[in-house]
């Protein structure tokens, strides 16, 4: 494997292109020794000599056409920060949609904002919008990976007001905030001033033309050139915090409920970031409070295989966590449960990226994963990690990375290495290539923990290394892998997509051994060899059309197992059309061939004795956001699904309706109902209904109070299934009241409340086992 790795990083520079695009000169941003006042006036005598930049071109969903309201933004800077002064004229100001929320919340309004490519590398940018009530909404968008981060926090500074011709939005962005290469007196930084529009359409207007071929969006940002004065100072935050809560649990074992036992708390701990240079920042935490302030949104898990995946949420991991990012979720610090110190360390310079963490945990959580499953199990013992990422941007065409993690408790070691690429060798093409390899180490006191500490007694939670027990009912071919105390694994990706403005296709093939193993991501399947390959057709409307985009896409893909066999092979297809009223009309068909798990549920991989099945389905997904502060959303689906419990072909009946509604400013209720239903040989198997309810109520920009409520009612019909030792019904209720105060991201103030309960068929009623009392506070010293 490592012979083809270094092939494949020989062959890549001979395929660069000797010439790259004619670069502008970038524009110059004025430095005026002076600090506006963020109050949403534009009345300070520094916005009279600041660069005006004009936001009138409409760059989605049309491409490139007039703005239909002016807007114009001011900028300078002071060597310290970044100042903008957004003026955005309206028609009809009564109609601009504008909400008091939570930040981060606010995407669905009007807003105004700034995007940087603070390394002007064309690799991520920081994105800044703002409500015209000032409500603020920062993300990092990763071009190598496609995606947006809205999780980071930076903090800065803003405020609007609606008037009666529009609105104003001030601005003032730290360059604290900002990491950038400070080898040069001159910074060059790549930007896009941006403005969003949602009336019947969601106009997105910018200070720049962007061609929809190129995919790469910030590699067509203008430049402009500044910050000469630019100075960091000492770039040290210290953020000690204090977390109080009182728990009361009890056992409940049938019938049988145990007395509540108390358990009070009080945990001091405390932050820091240190930003060495503006391109190096270091982090640690100690004694760190890692829960979760706010509860998840629920979800459903019944008649799945394979395990739930949640969002990380904590400061600490969060920072910078882009630098970690590759085509594969190599590091999902979720796995980290309760650590008692972390240390990080980020660094951008030059096109070179590099990123590396070491953290303990009082616990060991393991994914344990199959071919068509996975779980994820809980150790009681502490464990050791670490992840390390590096990336080097040769140009624009080019970036190579390798990533490696590092999971240790006792005699358990998981080591996993990877090394990827991304090739454009023009603005239409993108080569994406990833390798993998690990190498994880079981103890027998290891096992025999997975295992429940019986021999042989294997089960769906405790899956593949219980195989290591040679009398253990499990597949055959995955016990070939884990028959002794070690197991070493390889894997791969290949990506290619070609994309026009009107078209794209793509291919890829990912390839997972069997002894593949990334304890400290989330690798939820292996041993399978998958090939996929689609093409997308877009339509765009005229201005004046009820409709403004669609497009067709479709796919076919097969999976198979190391050995050969048959997965799944698939071909899906779907149309969609953006029309009035912010709508979206999603509609698919799916045509596919699957195996499914034996009847005693442990087959994660086939042995010759499974069945494979057939699942034709329909689905539609529809939303819209008819007037302000209503959004409305469908999915619906039906057709075959295999009835994983009892291996046979079964009919599914899916439906989730969700609503989002404001009461005037400050109020919001936001309903997600979930329901499905599965029937075979004539009669239900389950019937499964899970409802997440949340009332805010947000005072200012600051401060909020949130009352959520999830219940999950499962109803099984035990005569429907194979093993009828299940429980019949299980019904579940969780809820929070939570009240938050937020100077900034990091001075905060959180009280609530929360408990757990549930009712199976031992109980009677519905019975709770878990309350809590909690408060924390937290405040940053910025030096």
């Amino acid at each position: 494997m490592f012979k083809m790795i270094k092939k494949t990083l020989i062959a890549m520079p001979i395929l660069l292109s000797a010439s790259c695009l004619a670069q502008t000169s970038p524009d110059q941003l004025p430095y005026i020794n002076q600090s506006a006042k963020i109050d949403g006036n534009l009345n300070d005598p520094a916005w009279k000599h600041a660069k005006k930049i004009t936001i009138n071109n409409v760059t989605w969903p049309y491409e490139n056409e007039a703005s239909p309201v002016e807007t114009s933004v001011l900028v300078y800077e002071n060597g310290t920060s970044l100042f903008l002064g957004f003026e955005a004229s309206d028609p009809d100001p009564s109609m601009i949609r504008a909400f008091y929320r939570d930040r981060d919340r606010a995407w669905s309004d009007d807003l105004v904002g700034i995007k940087i490519d603070s390394f002007n590398n064309s690799r991520s940018a920081y994105q800044f919008f703002i409500n015209p009530l000032g409500v603020q909404q920062d993300s990092i968008e990763n071009e190598l990976t496609n995606s947006e981060s809205a999780s980071w926090d930076g903090i800065w500074d803003s405020a609007g007001q609606i008037h009666d011709t529009g609105y104003i939005v001030e601005v003032e962005i730290p360059l604290r905030v900002l990491n950038f290469d400070d080898s040069q007196t001159i910074k060059t930084m790549a930007m896009e001033f941006v403005r969003f529009y949602p009336r019947n359409e969601r106009l997105r207007l910018s200070n720049m033309q962007i061609t929809h071929a190129n995919s790469c969006w910030i590699c067509q940002m203008p430049k402009y050139a500044g910050f000469e004065q630019a100075k960091q100072g000492n770039n040290l935050a210290i953020i000690p915090s204090l977390v109080l809560s009182k728990s009361e649990t009890r056992e409940i074992d049938g019938a049988d409920i145990e007395d509540w036992q108390n358990d009070n708390n009080t945990e001091p701990g405390l932050d820091l970031k240190w930003a060495i240079t503006p391109d190096m920042t270091l982090n640690a935490t100690l004694n760190p409070d890692f829960s979760q302030v706010e509860t998840d949104t629920g979800q459903l898990s019944v008649n799945n295989s394979f395990s739930l995946f949640f969002p990380e949420k904590r400061a600490f991991f969060l920072d910078n966590s882009d630098y970690f990012s590759s085509y594969s979720n190599l590091i999902h610090t979720r796995n980290i449960a309760a650590p008692d110190y972390g240390v990080k360390f980020t660094s951008n310079k030059q096109g070179h990226t590099f990123a590396g963490f070491i953290a303990n945990d009082e616990h060991l959580n393991v994914m344990v994963p199959g071919n068509l499953g996975s779980n994820v199990v809980t150790l009681e013992q502490e464990s050791d990690n670490a992840a390390f990422r590096y990336r080097y941007d040769l140009d624009n065409t080019l970036s190579i990375g390798t990533t490696a993690t590092l999971r240790q408790s006792g005699d358990y070691e998981n080591k996993l290495i990877s090394i990827d690429s991304k090739y454009q060798p023009t603005s239409s093409d993108t080569l994406k290539v990833q390798l993998f390899s690990s190498d994880t180490e079981y103890s027998q006191a290891f096992i025999d923990e997975l295992c429940d500490g019986e021999d042989g007694d294997c089960d769906t939670i405790t899956a593949p290394p219980c195989q290591q027990f040679k009398d253990c009912d499990y597949n055959e071919s995955v016990l070939r892998t884990l028959n002794k105390q070690s197991t070493y694994g390889t894997g791969y990706l290949v990506n290619y997509e070609h994309n026009q403005k009107h078209w794209r296709v793509f291919s890829s093939y990912r390839s997972h051994g069997a002894g593949l193993r990334s304890d400290l991501g989330f690798m939820s399947q292996v041993d399978f060899n998958k090939f996929v390959a689609g093409l997308e057709y877009r339509w765009y409307g005229a201005e004046q059309s009820w409709w403004n985009r669609a497009r067709w896409y479709s796919d076919w893909d097969i999976t198979h197992n190391d050995d050969g066999e048959l997965l799944e092979k698939e071909i899906q297809s779907n149309f969609v059309i953006d029309g009035p009223l912010q709508s979206v009309i999603d509609f698919g068909v799916d045509h596919r061939k699957r195996t499914g798990l034996r009847h005693d549920k442990t087959q994660l991989r086939i042995d010759g004795n499974t069945d494979l099945f057939t699942e034709n389905r329909v689905w539609t997904y529809m939303e819209f956001k008819p007037i302000s502060g209503v959004f409305a959303g469908l999915n619906l689906r039906t057709g075959n699904k295999v009835d994983l419990a009892n291996n046979r072909i079964g009919q599914e009946y899916f439906a989730r309706p969700t609503i989002h509604v404001n009461l005037g400013k400050h109020f919001e209720v936001r309903f997600r109902h979930t329901y499905e239903n599965l029937k075979a040989e004539g009669d239900d198997v389950y019937t499964a209904n899970l409802t997440d309810v949340r009332f805010t109520y947000q005072f200012n920009i600051n401060s909020y109070l949130r009352f959520a409520i999830i219940r999950t009612d499962i109803d099984r019909n035990t005569h429907n299934y194979i093993d009828n030792d299940i429980d019949a019904t299980y019904k579940g209720l969780s809820s929070q009241l939570l009240y938050s105060y937020k100077i900034n991201p990091q001075t905060v103030f959180f009280a609530g409340y929360s408990d757990n309960g549930y009712q199976d068929d031992d109980l009677e009623t519905l019975t709770k086992d878990n309350k809590t009392f909690f408060a924390k506070f937290s405040y940053a010293w910025l030096m």
